[in-house]
């Protein structure tokens, strides 16, 4: 067995709606444009480029091409942090949608800047450009880009209108293999094949280029010349939007399945709701086919391979095997299993539940991938250590009675999973530093390990506690990521997103009462220092200013939000949470709610960690918690420096 990504299971309630009365964002309408406000934030509005040169032009590029892009950051062949964490709560669905959006805005070029290339580098570059250089096997860049130069469909991007910073960057980053694309991988080829100098002369006369009016991709290729070859390239074809669906997590039936449905069928459905192929599967790998690197407060653990390879993956377990990694921790071969893998939750899992995933897991294709070693300090990694651990902090759960199947009691099956395959208290628990469940930690949430994400306590009315809320709100929020009360962002949206959003309505409406029931528990809020009054007057003030630069335009002058969209921020247990970490991420790198099924097209929240200091997020995320009735201690410098300090590592 393998290990789950705990930084991606934790019930982060962001930004929980108030209901108070609302009026519309200025300017704001129910449209695509404004959902991808998330992009134009970096790339210019309507995508025409961004002013720094290092955000490139979105709009009138081919659809195909903004697609393939989309992919190659998901899949980590392209390589940028900010995007990947911005479209991980998207469906491919959505991303074509995207794509197609930018791709049909016809809007001007800006004139180019003069060059300061010397004429012989001009020289070399236009005949890179247009000719190639047959004896060094370059094709001219016409032959795959167009004539013109402007693309071509379906996937091809047009090489004008960009900056030679941009252009250089991109080139030197097929170079060195910080950029690839799908197999066969052509601009990796050729740009391997390029001096150094004749890098700096293509895009020199590239980017000294006026863009051709119209600058529409052409539809197809232009003819070969004598004697050269074709140039072959991949990319993933667009498809239908409607068709298209997440491509991380393999399809399953995400249907209502009694107890004695197929037992393929069920455990594929139990697989889904538990979200096993998301720490299963490596970013552009096979899926169950391991090796997702996990960060944990003691290093590195890497995820198995589960598919039924014989080599790498769980091809020569028996049911029996399978069932002591979920129940009781232990692998095929006697080894203990790193708790990274939430066994101390799995071992709730009936056995009849246990062997539905494992006749699943047998059928699904095989993997000959090798996942790759734990990198834990020592002695973490070592069974020694792993005995002690075990000794401390776990228990192996008496044999789960087969009566909490779907039928059983709504409140007893919410209870069996929410504790055992949704694993929710892996994060949402509090942890000592051993990474131990504190038993006094019920009004605590929790850090993630290896990220600086706050799971609030689901127990505390202050945090994340439902226990107030109506049963419609909670199914709501675990099915469409969104609802009347509150948004998931950051790792709940990918919850959200490969699982939770395939529960049957029975499953939903079971866990949703259990989280109901939860005891409450209040921890003590810390006592902040008194501030100088008239240092936290200007503070203020200035935040105010940036507030209503920045947010007023989506989250409304007084912080009321718009319904459905943006949330509102005034007495908002989210903004107010004593730990802000959470807020401070959401203002740096910005968010998508998950793109589910029943909520395909989610807004976007623009990222501001290229605009605002640190000090200005201080100021701006203290205004907020202090502001229409909000009360709560401000943000310093401090704590956005190390928030972000700890999301860099």
């Amino acid at each position: 067995m393998g290990c789950c990504i705990v930084r991606n299971l934790t019930l982060t309630l962001l930004l929980s709606l108030a209901t108070l009365a609302s009026g519309h964002c200025r300017g704001f309408e129910d449209s695509l444009a404004q959902r991808v406000r998330a992009c134009t934030a970096c790339h210019g509005e309507q995508g025409r480029a961004g002013p720094d040169g290092y955000y490139p032009r979105l709009a009138g590029k081919p659809a195909g091409y903004l697609y393939n892009q989309l992919q190659n950051f998901r899949s980590q062949r392209r390589h940028y942090a900010l995007m990947e964490g911005l479209i991980e709560p998207l469906s491919d669905a959505y991303l074509v949608d995207i794509a197609q959006h930018f791709a049909a805005l016809d809007l001007p070029y800006a004139e180019p800047l003069p060059s300061t290339a010397s004429a012989s580098v001009l020289a070399r570059g236009e005949a890179l450009a247009t000719r190639g250089d047959p004896g060094q096997g370059i094709p001219a860049c016409r032959q795959c880009h167009g004539t013109a130069l402007t693309g071509v469909l379906p996937s091809t991007p047009g090489l004008l209108g960009l900056p030679r910073d941009y252009l250089t960057a991109q080139l030197g980053g097929w170079k060195t293999g910080q950029r690839r694309s799908q197999t066969p991988d052509c601009m990796a080829q050729i740009a391997r094949r390029l001096a150094n100098t004749d890098v700096n002369a293509v895009t020199a006369w590239l980017s000294a280029q006026r863009v051709p009016q119209p600058a529409h991709p052409a539809r197809t290729r232009p003819p070969l010349p004598p004697g050269a070859s074709a140039i072959q390239c991949g990319s993933a074809p667009l498809g239908d939007s409607a068709a298209v669906t997440t491509k991380t997590v393999p399809a399953a039936s995400a249907s209502v399945l009694p107890a004695g449905a197929p037992i393929v069928a069920r455990g594929a459905y139990l697989a889904r709701i538990g979200n096993c192929a998301l720490c299963h599967t490596a970013p552009g790998g096979d899926s169950y086919g391991g090796g997702r690197s996990i960060a944990t407060p003691f290093g590195a653990v890497v995820s198995s391979n589960i598919t039924p390879d014989d080599n790498f993956g769980i091809g020569l377990w028996s049911s029996q095997d399978f069932w002591n990694a979920l129940h009781h921790g232990v692998s095929r071969d006697g080894r203990w299993l790193n708790p990274a893998f939430p066994y101390t939750s799995f071992t709730h899992i009936t056995r009849a539940d246990s062997d539905a995933l494992y006749a699943y897991l047998r059928s699904v294709t095989r993997s000959n991938h090798a996942p790759g070693i734990h990198h834990l300090r020592w002695p973490y990694g070592t069974q020694w250590a792993l005995g002690v651990w075990r000794t401390l902090f776990f228990r192996a759960a008496d044999a789960p009675p087969d009566g909490l199947a779907p039928d059983a009691d709504p409140l007893q099956r919410g209870a069996y999973l929410v504790e055992g395959l949704g694993h929710c208290r892996e994060c949402h628990a509090a942890r000592n530093a051993l990474g131990g469940r504190r038993q006094d930690g019920a009004a605590l949430g929790s850090t993630l390990a290896g990220s600086p994400w706050y799971a609030p306590s689901l127990h505390d009315p202050a945090q994340g506690s439902v226990a107030q809320w109506p049963l419609r709100d909670i199914t709501a929020l675990l099915t469409r990521g969104v609802s009347a009360q509150a948004s998931v962002s950051g790792p709940m949206a990918e919850v959200v997103l490969h699982g939770t959003q395939y529960l049957s309505d029975d499953d939903a409406l079971a866990m949703a009462r259990y989280l109901q029931s939860l005891p409450r528990a209040s921890s003590a809020p810390p006592t902040p220092a008194a501030p100088d009054a008239d240092a936290m007057a200007a503070w203020s003030a200035q935040g105010k200013e940036l507030y209503e630069h920045h947010c007023a335009d989506c989250h409304g002058s007084t912080g009321q939000g718009e319904p459905g969209a943006y949330p509102a921020l005034a007495r908002n247990r989210a903004v107010t949470l004593a730990n802000s970490n959470n807020l401070v991420l959401t203002v740096l790198y910005g968010g998508f709610a998950p793109a589910t099924t029943s909520h395909p097209r989610p807004f976007g929240m623009p990222p501001f960690v290229l605009q605002l200091s640190e000090r200005e997020v201080a100021q701006v995320l203290s205004y907020i918690r202090s502001a229409w009735g909000n009360a709560a201690p401000p943000v310093s410098e401090f704590d956005v420096d190390r928030v972000r300090s700890l999301r860099s590592r």
